[in-house]
């Protein structure tokens, strides 16, 4: 058989497109695996490096969370490294170095000798690592989502930035699979002597086939034309603005000045506030919380956290698919105001003691959901807050600073607050308090802020696509 002429360019174009898609989002699996498999067995790195002579379980859940937060604000400094070498280089050589920065610390971290081996030095070394971890996660989500966004087909932005967060969703999934595996086929004593490493130690053959999928990558259609527009300006040509063959630009870029981007970093941050928080708190911390507050087994922790999980998934890509035609900001709004409607009624469902397990499985499922309808819009709606030349760098940053106070700082707020107070309802109050902030921000307009929907069905797709270059201001 053979194919037309025609055909060719659009099935290159797909292949090209799908192992973007691909490459772009595996790093973003390893790096939540890594902080599912860290949250799920919290209460065991807690014993193994930080209580090592006793101690409260809360006190040392607080201490292991002050480890994972710390990490967290290195986000930033990471988005803002690795995203000015993604801006001016490339995507695919940055994305590159940060996976091979995140296995490595990830790796090393099932190898690390415990406290009882070496000493005070052990959860030194530990926060060592969970450092390097966040400095490569800050540089992940900017490029991955970079990448995704950049090599969307026409009117299907929101549905390949959603792939961004789905690969949250199976990350923390395969990370509570394999805690919930381990917990299940090794004995309690073993788990907590050597089991809890293996899920660490298997990120090594994940990161290789990893690297593998990236080497094979190209660098996106958008920065390649941006980068000839600069060139061709400083040899001093006149700038092109021809369109791209596989995600043609839509127009002339102007230059954003600092203040316009440090506006759009900012309003971004608030506006992903409530999934930030809601996220962690329902999809990572709970399993800690309900074993500390609520003294619910490992096993039935691990699976509130495993259904809470599987709702987030499923709503990820529909929601970024319905932000596709309906706009990114209307489907984020839902779901911030639906977290602020039904925190604390889920909550309690899932506080009583002999209450149903399928009614606690049906309110974590939902919180899972609603997660999840800000989730699948956010990572296109960051996207088009920024021109192509400061993508990475804005868009990371955005997400690292929301990521670092509002996500690392969600167990250690809610471990310590519930510890001082005994009030068992503050993940309620933390996650309404943050989604009614992003809910603001969600209804504040900005200056060519083109997230709403094209008016009619026929403009939806050409809509979209004049966000591929919106302009920051």
């Amino acid at each position: 058989m053979t194919t037309s002429p025609a055909d060719s360019p659009d099935r290159a174009a797909g292949r090209v497109r799908r192992r973007a898609l691909v490459a772009g989002s595996v790093g973003n699996l390893i790096e939540w695996y890594e902080f599912g498999v860290y949250g799920f067995f919290a209460t065991i790195i807690a014993a193994n490096f930080f209580t090592p002579d006793g101690g409260s379980e809360l006190e040392g859940l607080v201490k292991t969370y002050a480890s994972f937060g710390i990490a967290f604000f290195f986000r930033p400094v990471g988005a803002a490294v690795f995203g000015r070498v993604g801006d001016r280089i490339g995507r695919r050589p940055t994305l590159i170095l940060v996976l091979l920065l995140m296995t490595g610390a990830t790796t090393l971290i099932g190898a690390l000798p415990t406290y009882d081996t070496l000493g005070a030095a052990a959860p030194w070394l530990l926060t060592l690592l969970r450092i390097l971890q966040g400095l490569s996660a800050g540089g992940e989500f900017g490029g991955a989502v970079s990448i995704m966004t950049e090599f969307a087909p026409r009117g299907r932005r929101g549905l390949y930035g959603a792939w961004q967060s789905f690969t949250v969703a199976l990350g923390l999934l395969a990370g509570a699979g394999a805690a919930g595996l381990s917990a299940t086929v090794m004995s309690e004593e073993s788990l907590g002597d050597w089991g809890w490493r293996v899920p660490f130690l298997l990120t090594l053959p994940i990161g290789l086939v990893a690297l593998w999928l990236r080497l094979r990558l190209e660098e996106t259609p958008a920065f390649r034309a941006a980068a000839g527009r600069e060139a061709t300006a400083a040899a001093g040509g006149e700038a092109t603005t021809a369109p791209d063959p596989v995600a043609p630009p839509t127009g002339p870029e102007r230059v954003a000045t600092p203040r316009e981007v440090a506006g759009a970093v900012v309003l971004g941050a608030a506006r992903i506030m409530g999934w930030a928080a809601a996220g962690y708190t329902f999809l990572v911390v709970m399993p800690s919380y309900l074993q500390a507050t609520v003294h619910a087994t490992f096993q039935q922790a691990l699976v509130a956290t495993v259904v809470a999980n599987a709702g987030f998934a499923l709503a990820i890509l529909p929601a970024g698919l319905l932000s596709d035609r309906i706009g990114r900001r209307p489907v984020m709004l839902a779901g911030a105001v639906l977290v602020v409607v039904l925190a604390f009624p889920l909550l309690h469902v899932v506080q009583e003691p002999d209450g149903s397990a399928f009614r606690q499985g049906v309110a974590v499922f939902v919180a899972g959901v609603v997660v999840g309808l800000m989730a699948g819009p956010g990572p296109a709606m960051l996207a088009e807050m920024f021109p192509t030349r400061v993508r990475y760098t804005g868009l990371g940053l955005a997400y690292a600073l929301s990521n670092a106070v509002f996500s690392g700082c969600a167990g250690l707020i809610i471990t310590e607050v519930v510890k001082r107070t005994g009030e068992v309802d503050i993940p309620a109050y933390y996650t309404a308090v943050t989604c009614a902030v992003s809910v603001l921000a969600l209804l504040t307009p900005r200056a060519r802020d083109r997230h709403g929907a094209p008016r009619g069905r026929a403009r939806a797709a050409d809509g979209n696509q004049r966000q591929e270059e919106t302009p920051c201001g």
